[in-house]
C-alpha cells in the first residue's frame, strides 16, 4: 500500500497549487465477537471525517476474515431497532492488502476483470475491537506493508488486549491492581485462590472486550459454568475479586509534537437494572449510564489521571487509549483494564470524555490521523 510521507503533495504538473486530500482507509468489522460494535464505531468515524480534508476508503472485514469494499454510508453502520450491523461477502468487491511495502497498495479482486490496483492510502484507521484487530495482528501486517496506522503498535496492542499482561506491566510500574487469578487452558481455580479472592468474583475472557463472556459469580457452584462460557471466547480466563467501589474511566491521547500523554476529564459508569456494565447496558438500552465529569475529590481525579498516563506509558502505547479504574469507598484507586482501540460509537465513553474536555469528535479524529502520519512505521 503506497503512500506519500507528505500528505499535502500535489497531483501533478497541471495541478501544482491544489494539495490533494489525505487518503484514509477505515478498516472495520473483523473476526472477533466485537464485529458489530466495530461496525458501529466505524460508522461514527466515517461520519466525523472532514470530506474537505480526507478521501475515505472504507474496508470491511467479514466475520470469516474476507476483506471487501463496502459503502461509506455511516447510516448503514448503526444499531437500528436492536439490529446490529454486519459486513458480509456481499457488502462489496473483494480486496486484499499485500504485506509488501513495494506493492502498489490495496488490490481489488474482481472475478470478471481480475486483479487491479486501488490508489494507495496515506494512513489506516483500524477501527477494530478484539481479536484479529486490537491485539497486534493487523498492526503487524501494516508494519510489514509500511503503512502508518492510528493507535498502538504491535506489542502495546497485544499487551493491552491481554488483561493478564496489562495487570503485570502496570503492577511492575507501581500502579495498583485488584486481586485476580489466571486460568490457562485446562486449569481450574485452586482452593487457595478461592479463599484469597472471596465471593463474589468476576469471570472473564483474558483477551476480549465489550463485556462479552463476562459473568458475576456469587456462589462457587456457578464457577465452572462461568469459566466454560468465557472459554468459548478465550481459553485463558481471568477470575477477579469483586471490587466494592465506583467504576471510573479516563481517556488518554498521545502528546502532540512528542509531548507527554494527555488525560481527559473522568467519567463514572452508573449502572441500574444490571449486575454490571454488560453489553446491553453499554450499547442497546436508552438513557445515559454515566456521569461526566465524575464527581470525585480533586486529589483522586489527579491520581486517576496520573495512573492513566502511566499505564499508557508502561505498555508503550501510542495514539490513544481508554483506561478503566475502580475507586473504593476509602478513595483507593485500582486499575481495571486498558483499551488501545476503545469504542467510537455515539455512546462510547472515549469520544464523550474528550468532547467534555474540549476536543470535539471531528478534531479528535483529525488529531489521531495527524499523529499516526507523523509517527509513521518502524521502531521509535
Amino acid at each position: 500500500m503506497t503512500r506519500n510521507r507528505d500528505p499535502m503533495h500535489t497531483r501533478g504538473q497541471d495541478d501544482m497549487t491544489t494539495p490533494r486530500k489525505t487518503r484514509v482507509a477505515v478498516v472495520f468489522g473483523g473476526r472477533s465477537t466485537e464485529h458489530a460494535i466495530s461496525c458501529v464505531s466505524a460508522g461514527s468515524v466515517l461520519g466525523a471525517l472532514d470530506p474537505d480534508a480526507y478521501e475515505v476508503v472504507p474496508v470491511g472485514i467479514t466475520r470469516e476474515g474476507a476483506w471487501v469494499l463496502p459503502t461509506a454510508d455511516p447510516s448503514r453502520l448503526s444499531i437500528a431497532d436492536g439490529r446490529l450491523p454486519e459486513i458480509t461477502g456481499q457488502s462489496g468487491a473483494a480486496v486484499v492488502l499485500p504485506a509488501d511495502p513495494t506493492s502498489n497498495g490495496l488490490m481489488v479482486v474482481d472475478p470478471a476483470d481480475g486483479v487491479s490496483s486501488l490508489a494507495g492510502v496515506d494512513v489506516v484507521f483500524p477501527v477494530l475491537h478484539g481479536a484479529y484487530g486490537e491485539d497486534g495482528t493487523i498492526q503487524g501486517m501494516l508494519e510489514m506493508a509500511g503503512v502508518p496506522y492510528v493507535g498502538a503498535n504491535v506489542f502495546a496492542s497485544a499487551a493491552g488486549m491481554d488483561k493478564e499482561f496489562t495487570k503485570k506491566l502496570a503492577a511492575a510500574e507501581g500502579i495498583p491492581v485488584g486481586p485476580y487469578a489466571v486460568l490457562r487452558a485446562g486449569c481450574s481455580l485452586s482452593e487457595a485462590d478461592k479463599e484469597r479472592l472471596g465471593l463474589p468474583v468476576f469471570v472473564k475472557p483474558s483477551r476480549a472486550g465489550s463485556s462479552y463472556g463476562i459473568n458475576k459469580v456469587s456462589d462457587w457452584a456457578e464457577l465452572d459454568a462461568a469459566v466454560a462460557e468465557a472459554r468459548q471466547i478465550d481459553p485463558k480466563v481471568l477470575v477477579e475479586a469483586a471490587i466494592v467501589g465506583r467504576e471510573i474511566e479516563c481517556g488518554v491521547l498521545e502528546g502532540e509534537a512528542g509531548g507527554a500523554p494527555e488525560a481527559s476529564l473522568l467519567a463514572e459508569i452508573v449502572v441500574s437494572g444490571h449486575e454490571f456494565y454488560d453489553f446491553e447496558a453499554k450499547y442497546l438500552e436508552d438513557g445515559d449510564a454515566y456521569r461526566l465529569p465524575a464527581d470525585l475529590p480533586a486529589e483522586v481525579t489527579r491520581q486517576v489521571q496520573e495512573y492513566a498516563r502511566r499505564t499508557f506509558t508502561a505498555l508503550d502505547c501510542a495514539g490513544l487509549a481508554r483506561v478503566d479504574f475502580f475507586v473504593t469507598d476509602d478513595q483507593q484507586v485500582l486499575l481495571n483494564e486498558i483499551n488501545t482501540m476503545p469504542g467510537f460509537t455515539p455512546r462510547s465513553m472515549f469520544p464523550l470524555m474528550w468532547a467534555a474536555t474540549g476536543l470535539e469528535y471531528p478534531k479528535m479524529i483529525d488529531r489521531l490521523i495527524r499523529t499516526a502520519l507523523s509517527r509513521g512505521t518502524g521502531l521509535h
